[in-house]
C-alpha cells in the first residue's frame, strides 16, 4: 500500500483518495466563444506523459480537499504534493 502525503492531513493510504486529472490546466478567457470541438478539446484532451506530471487529487475518504501532485507516471512514486494556491513546481 502506497502512502499519500496529504498536505493537510498527513500521510495516508492511497485508498483514501481520488484522481482528478491534470493539474494546472487554464480556463478558456470566453468559454462562450468556443466552438463545439474547442469544448471538447478543453474538456477531454490532456496530456499523457511518461515521467513526471502535474496532476490533482482529492482527499475523498479524509479531508476531502483538493491538492496537486507531481507524480511519475511511469513508477507511480509521488515527489511533491502542493496546495492549490502554492505556484506550480519547475518540472524537470
Amino acid at each position: 500500500m502506497q502512502l499519500i502525503a496529504c498536505p493537510w492531513c498527513g500521510p495516508r493510504e492511497e485508498v483514501e483518495f481520488s484522481y482528478g486529472g491534470q493539474a494546472h490546466v487554464p480556463y478558456p478567457d470566453d468559454p462562450g466563444a468556443l466552438s463545439d470541438e474547442e469544448w471538447a478539446h478543453y474538456v477531454f484532451f490532456r496530456a499523457n506523459p511518461k515521467g513526471r506530471f502535474a496532476e490533482r487529487w482529492n482527499h475523498s475518504a479524509g479531508c476531502r480537499r483538493w491538492f496537486n501532485a507531481i507524480r511519475d507516471t511511469a513508477t507511480y512514486r509521488f515527489e511533491r504534493v502542493y496546495r492549490l494556491d502554492d505556484p506550480k513546481p519547475v518540472i524537470p
